[in-house]
């Protein structure tokens, strides 16, 4: 609630404070974590784990893992950490908006250098390579190698895929400007989605923020948006994927909540959900016909646009700068992008002062285009100050693993377009519910896949749809 008050509604001032505040918790929370007496316990609970249920062994495979994670680092090294990153993040707030990465490089350097420390201090303890120990922290069930794996085959074909794309596009035209929303209806609007999709608002709220997001828990789930009134489709995409944040915490388990195995076993499942109603869902004709029907309560008089005409302007691929304004066609370049730089910096092979021109050359090998300034750039995403290095690869992977969830929904749903189109999403998102949300931790990430879909994680099912959905 802290990091969601210093993003919504903190005054700029109170920055210091916060931090302070923010590195006691961290402190306090993880000297819980490694106090001697809970190593005890623990040992005690898995020496007679053998009689109890799968949902109680699963709890204690996930404390052992937590603290697995908290003993390998000490108290000054987790304050430093959490101390680091909130000045970071002031200081990257300030950077983008005056366009000027030198005002975060030095909180930047700063940050790495206290990452790379607590990756190589996991690493001896975890058994695995420093990057692999970060990403463990975010996905505990894919390494790096697999990492690899799966963004190989996506590099082997999407660039063909999106070639044929753009000439598909190309030869049916320019697609239509759409007219001015004022934030305040676009705002509206995104509350209706929400509700309509079974967010409970009296469990949580809606509110605006510099980068969408969404922080809380269970039982109060915060999510955030930007807006811009040139093209309300962005502000209403961000909403739609923290909506598929904030359900997957709204539907853990309640018996377990406060329990580690109630919780959401790792981001690519988080991320699976997001894109699964952000993507999979919202980006899909049955869904903008509904939404088109949504419109003339929104825009001015007689400028609502046309359902076949909201579809071309949502399914439009487009090079873009920005990442969370990026189709789903180009948006693994994007993250392929940050992946390779973040692994670069924790090798040493790159500095921070380097970054915003390999980034610019990162962004004309990988998409062919040049962001003109480094707000469009290096400085658009929080996640490096925050500290979140080994987190961008999740985005992917959550991608892949929305494919293949929504593929299974689609076969286990008679009727499920006609549903959409018509505003009803209680048997999806019930699907989601009783395959995914429902059991928390319990499950690994790719036993859940398994057992949703029938199938490992690949990016079969990704490919497939794209090509479905864009040259069908």
């Amino acid at each position: 609630m802290l990091h969601w008050d210093a993003s919504v509604m903190m005054p700029a001032g109170a920055g210091d404070s916060r931090a302070e505040e923010l590195a006691t918790l961290a402190m306090l929370g993880h000297r819980e974590l490694t106090d001697p007496a809970l190593a005890r316990l623990l040992e005690a609970g898995l020496a007679e784990q053998e009689g109890l249920d799968p949902w109680r062994r699963a709890n204690l495979r996930e404390m052992a893992e937590r603290r697995r994670h908290a003993v390998a680092l000490p108290d000054d090294l987790v304050e430093a950490r959490s101390r680091a990153a909130s000045a970071a993040e002031m200081a990257w707030r300030q950077a983008r908006a005056d366009d000027d990465f030198a005002l975060l490089a030095p909180h930047l350097d700063r940050v790495l250098g206290l990452t790379r420390e607590a990756a190589a201090a996991k690493a001896a303890v975890l058994g695995l390579a420093p990057y692999d120990a970060l990403v463990a922290e975010y996905e505990p069930d894919v390494d790096s190698a697999a990492i690899d794996r799966l963004f190989d085959q996506l590099a082997a074909r999407l660039p063909a895929l999106l070639e044929r794309v753009e000439e598909r596009q190309s030869r049916e035209g320019e697609v239509a400007a759409l007219a001015a929303v004022p934030v305040e209806a676009q705002r509206v609007l995104g509350r209706r989605l929400i509700a309509a999709l079974g967010f409970d608002s009296e469990r949580g709220r809606l509110d605006d923020s510099l980068h969408p997001f969404t922080g809380g828990h269970a039982g109060d789930v915060r999510l955030t948006a930007r807006y811009a009134e040139g093209d309300f489709t962005d502000g209403i995409m961000a909403v739609l994927h923290e909506c598929g944040h904030a359900l997957y915490e709204q539907g853990l388990p309640a018996d377990w909540r406060g329990q580690p195995v109630g919780q959401a076993r790792g981001m690519m499942l988080h991320e699976s959900q997001s894109l699964f109603v952000e993507m999979q869902l919202a980006r899909g004709r049955p869904f903008l016909g509904y939404l088109a029907g949504l419109l003339p309560d929104v825009f001015p008089t007689g400028s609502a646009p046309r359902p076949k005409d909201l579809v071309r302007h949502v399914q439009r691929v487009s090079r873009g700068f920005i990442r969370v304004e990026a189709d789903e066609l180009t948006y693994p370049f994007h993250v392929m992008l940050r992946t390779r730089l973040e692994r670069a910096m924790l090798a040493g092979d790159l500095v921070v002062g380097d970054l915003p021109g390999v980034w610019r050359d990162g962004m004309r090998d990988l998409l062919g285009v040049v962001p003109p300034d480094d707000r469009q750039g290096v400085l658009q995403d929080i996640h490096w100050p925050d500290g979140a290095f080994g987190y961008f690869p999740t985005y992917t992977l959550g991608a892949l693993a929305a494919a293949q969830l929504y593929r299974a929904a689609d076969a286990a749903l008679p009727d499920l377009d006609r549903q959409i189109a018509d505003g009803d999403f209680a048997a999806l998102i019930g699907w989601c519910r009783a395959n995914v949300h429902a059991h928390g931790s319990r499950l690994t990430g790719p036993e859940l896949l398994q057992a949703a879909t029938g199938a490992p994680l690949s990016a079969d099912a990704f490919l497939d749809h794209v090509e479905r959905r864009y040259l069908g």
